[in-house]
């Protein structure tokens, strides 16, 4: 085991010789990417690259496999529930997805506002059960009734989709969802879109205050190394990808987004600092 201090990428390469498996969340292999002494030889004598802590871009995974030769094996889990699904080991590891649910753990898509099931390749929140899921909060009855159901069912949180092959993928929190002028928007979808344009390394997709609307979409970007960004370009090429009311209000460029200690994207922090973006339009 290699324990490091902090993720530094010249450090990681480095290493890399000295280790059969990496497991990283989705920054990692982005920054991997970019470095330029990053290659196939480099990757050579490592077994497995392993994915979690936030939904890798599917972009991403083709990349690496591009560069590398090997497939990131992406998988979700959560505190309260340890792992709940993986691509496979031995089998088709798909890009976009976490792959399928472990034996004996059942996951499935549900109505927010009802608790319904929902049927294949239609998003809502994502609930699992089984002999990972904990018993609930300690001395926190309130919130373990509010998210435990009496059938063992736990709401995750996360907004997702099960596919005809049963392959899940996950669209981000419902925390996250943006109400606009009454219609849901899954950032994920916006930020997949913004990712995909020239010199973008990376965005965060927000909803914040809008007097008519409830909410508007605020798009933030992080420029590519030695890029730079021509918003209304990106304006202009997003118009015929996205329905107009996805499209971001307004694009800000910063030079990188805040994240936790497992290197998710803190949105709570991004709401509260640009809350009064639409006002500078």
């Amino acid at each position: 085991m290699i324990f490091l201090p902090q993720f530094n990428v010249d450090q990681l390469v480095g290493l890399m010789s000295e280790a059969t498996v990496l497991m990283g969340v989705p920054t990692f292999y982005t920054r991997l990417l970019d470095h330029p002494q990053f290659d196939r030889h480099r990757a050579s004598g490592i077994r497995l690259f392993v994915s979690g802590s936030a939904p890798l871009l599917a972009e991403t995974h083709v990349q690496f496999a591009d560069r590398t030769g090997h497939h990131i094996l992406e998988r979700y889990g959560m505190t309260e529930t340890n792992m709940n699904t993986s691509n496979p080991y031995d089998g088709e590891r798909r890009a976009g997805t976490v792959g399928l649910p472990l034996p004996g753990v059942e996951v499935k898509v549900t109505d927010p506002e009802t608790g319904a099931a929902l049927p294949e390749n239609t998003v809502g929140q994502i609930e699992v059960r089984g002999p990972n899921v904990f018993k609930g909060y300690w001395q926190m009855p309130e919130k373990t009734a509010a998210e435990l159901r009496g059938n063992g069912f736990f709401i995750t949180g996360d907004l997702g989709k099960i596919d005809e092959d049963g392959y899940v993928h996950i669209l981000g929190r419902n925390k996250d969802l943006i109400i606009s002028g009454g219609y849901n928007i899954y950032p994920k979808e916006i930020e997949l879109v913004l990712d995909a344009q020239p010199g973008v390394l990376e965005s965060a997709v927000i909803g914040v205050p809008h007097r008519d609307l409830g909410e508007t979409v605020i798009g933030l970007i992080v420029a590519a190394p030695g890029q730079s960004q021509d918003l209304e370009q990106i304006m202009e090429a997003i118009q015929g990808t996205l329905a107009r009311f996805k499209q971001p209000r307004r694009l800000i460029v910063v030079p990188e987004l805040p994240r936790n200690a497992m290197a998710k994207v803190q949105k709570n922090i991004l709401r509260e600092q640009f809350k009064d973006a639409v006002h500078a339009i």
